[in-house]
Order: structure tokens, then C-alpha cells, then sequence
């Protein structure tokens, strides 16, 4: 298909959204789906609606509608609860593979919070685990016969620096470690292939290039061989063989289900299973090679335009995600000066302008203009108004 199909999303007018690997916009549709479940099921059905309106088993059904789109085979992928949840379940089942080992490996690129998840869980195991950070380069001569498990998120957060998540699995079961796979900035953004893959675990969100919308739920893979002998270490409720038996005792559910744990949020559920039908009208391999092509003009675009930003994403699109990162000195200020003319990126500690780049809504031209405004910005000092400097809680 021809890309962008802007067509499909509901973005104000004018705007240059470069901020969907952060939050995805609204695509057209979610709307009324949202509605048609608050009115009409909510509404309407009221408790019968998990029955009728199938509220319980959205999660499976969701779950297999994003397992397409990173190659996971149906019946692997489970949605419902945070991130941070699944990547806690995750690590947790792998260290109990591996109840000889102490050592979960990571490195300095991965999402904050999953190493915060991974501190967490140490300090409540205790019995001499501990986290092991690394550089991102420095992975695979890092994973040895002490690592129990290697957590990575595929595409660094800041840079948007991709790993070989082949070679890094293989490196992990050559050493005899799990391997859990974040997929935070990748499902939606890059082809993704699970099952080639071979990996234990791997989580995700839906709200970034899904565009499942604020507070969209998070989802879990568990490879087929392993999904029923998985321990949960959440063992709750809508994990359980029987929920509705009301056991006082836990039992594990067949499958990917044990990993379930609360109650689906079908709200958020309803938006998510609505944006998906984005993916109907296209191809992640024809979105990768529209990305790639987006991040590689909008370098060499920012590069002429404006030469006190430094580049700090990988100039080979092969070992980049969807997402381009400069820094610079006064890139907070700068960030909200661009974005005050419409230009929507994002700033993130310390320094680090960061721009994402989604083909679905986002063609040459916005790329163009985007830079055209930067540079203004730029010569002209327009970042430096006490507006821009004042930081806000989220930035």
C-alpha cells in the first residue's frame, strides 16, 4: 500500500506529530468503539457483558491480534495489566528456570523501570541474586555461565540503538540463560519474529506505535513449549484453571492464560482492539522500509539545517529503530519551543532531543518542514524564553 494513510487518524490540523514512540495518536474509529462499549455494554449489558460482549476472554483474543504483528504463534500473547507487571512475571518465571543461577543481565540502554522491576524482585528474593548492567556493546561477552537471565529492551528508549536479537538469544542459550525480550519500541515499529527468534519471554506495550491510547495495556509472550510449565509468581485470579471455581488454593490455567493476573481493563481493551484494525491495511515490512527511509532524510535534513545538534542514533537504519535522538545543550528548551510550532517530539534526560518516526501518518514533507522549523528555532535563539526553560513534570 502507499504510505502514510493519514486518513486514518485523528491528529489536529497542522500538526507534525514526531512523538508516537511515546504515545500513539487516536486512530479514527477508537472513538465511537470506546462509546459502543460504555453505552451499549457497560450500558447496556451491564454484568452480563462479560458473557455476552465477551469482556473475558478480550485478552486472549487482543493477544493474538498483536502476536501477528511480532511473529508469535496463536494462543502465546496474553494482554492486561502494566508493563512493568509483565516484565516482573517475566523475569520472575525465568529466574525460577534457572534456580542455579543469581545473575539477570542488562544493560545501561533498557527502559529505567524494568530495571527498577528487576531490583524489586531481587530485594524479594534475596538468597545472593543480583542485577548485572552492562553497556548495550558489551552484552553478548557479558553473558555467561552465571546469568540466569539476559533482559534487553530491543530498541534503546533514548538513542533508539537496535540489538541483533537473534545473535543475542543465541548467545543467552549458547550460555544456558533465558532470554526476555522488552518489546516497548518495537511491536508496531519493526518487524518482529518471535518464533525465529526462539526467546523465553517477551513483553511490550500498546500504547506507543499500537496507538492503544493512554494507559493501554501492557502484553506478555511465553514461547508454546513453555507455557504450561511456567511459574507464575502473581498468581491471581483470572490466572487461575477455574477463576469462577472460587478455590481457596491456587492452580495455574492451561497455556498463556496463567499469566493473566486482574481483571481486563475493557475499556482500554475496546480502544486497543479498534487502533489494531490499523494493521489491516498494511504490512510491517513496508512500514519498516518507509521508517527507515523518514530517519534517514530527516538526518541528513537536521544535519545541514542545524550543526550544533549531535547525533547520537545510529546512522545505519539496519541497527536503528524508529525513532532518531540529537543532543544538544539546550535540548529541553529547544524541545518545547519546536513544540510550541507544532512540531510534536519529546526530551529525555540529560540532553536528548528525540523525534519518532510512525510512515502511517508521517510523510517527507512533515519531515521537511519539521526541520525547517527546527532551524529557525535554532538560529534565532527562539528556545530561549523563560517559557521553554520552566521544566513540566513530563517532558
Amino acid at each position: 500500500m502507499t504510505l502514510p494513510r493519514k486518513d486514518l487518524f485523528d491528529i489536529p490540523e497542522g500538526m507534525i506529530y514526531l512523538d508516537g514512540n511515546s504515545l500513539g495518536p487516536l486512530p479514527k474509529g477508537v472513538a465511537a468503539a470506546v462509546q459502543d462499549a460504555v453505552v451499549a455494554q457497560w450500558g447496556g449489558q451491564l454484568i452480563k457483558g462479560w458473557n455476552s460482549c465477551g469482556w473475558m476472554a478480550q485478552p486472549a483474543v487482543v493477544g493474538d491480534r498483536v502476536g501477528h504483528l511480532i511473529g508469535a504463534s496463536a494462543g502465546s500473547v496474553v494482554m492486561g495489566d502494566t508493563l512493568s507487571i509483565k516484565v516482573f512475571q517475566a523475569l520472575a518465571a525465568g529466574l525460577a528456570m534457572r534456580p542455579d543461577r543469581k545473575v539477570i543481565l542488562s544493560d545501561n540502554g533498557n527502559f529505567p523501570s524494568d530495571l527498577y522491576m528487576a531490583e524489586g524482585l531481587i530485594d524479594l528474593k534475596g538468597q545472593g541474586y543480583r542485577l548485572k548492567v552492562v553497556d548495550p556493546e558489551a552484552v553478548a561477552d557479558a553473558i555467561d555461565d552465571s546469568v540466569a537471565v539476559v533482559m534487553l529492551t530491543e530498541v534503546d528508549y533514548r538513542t533508539g540503538r537496535k540489538h541483533d536479537m537473534q545473535a543475542i538469544t543465541q548467545a543467552a542459550h549458547g550460555a544456558g540463560a533465558v532470554m526476555v525480550w522488552d518489546l516497548a519500541h518495537s511491536a508496531g515499529a519493526l518487524e518482529v519474529d518471535l518464533t525465529a527468534a526462539n526467546c523465553e519471554f517477551a513483553v511490550g506495550c500498546t500504547y506507543k506505535y499500537l496507538n492503544g491510547g493512554p494507559g493501554a495495556p501492557a502484553f506478555i509472550y511465553v514461547r508454546p513449549d513453555l507455557a504450561d510449565v511456567v511459574k507464575p509468581a502473581l498468581a491471581g485470579w483470572l490466572g487461575h484453571a477455574a477463576p469462577f471455581a472460587f478455590d481457596q488454593t491456587y492452580t495455574p490455567g492451561a497455556g498463556i492464560e496463567r499469566m493473566r493476573v486482574g481483571t481486563p481493563p475493557v475499556l482500554q481493551m475496546a480502544a486497543l482492539e479498534q487502533a489494531l484494525n490499523v494493521w489491516d491495511v498494511t504490512t510491517m515490512r513496508d512500514v519498516r522500509a518507509a521508517s527507515v527511509a523518514l530517519c534517514d532524510l530527516f538526518i541528513q535534513e537536521v544535519e545541514t539545517r542545524c550543526p550544533a545538534l549531535t547525533l547520537i542514533s545510529p546512522r545505519n537504519g539496519a541497527q536503528r529503530g524508529s525513532q532518531v535522538s540529537f543532543a544538544y545543550d539546550n535540548g529541553y528548551p529547544a524541545m518545547q519551543a519546536l513544540i510550541a510550532r507544532g512540531v510534536i517530539g519529546d526530551f529525555r534526560a540529560l540532553n536528548v532531543m528525540r523525534f519518532g518516526f510512525t510512515p502511517l501518518f508521517i510523510d517527507a514533507a512533515d519531515v521537511v518542514q519539521a526541520a525547517t522549523i527546527l532551524q529557525d528555532i535554532l538560529d534565532n535563539r527562539l528556545w530561549d524564553d523563560p517559557v521553554y526553560l520552566t521544566r513540566s513534570r513530563v517532558t
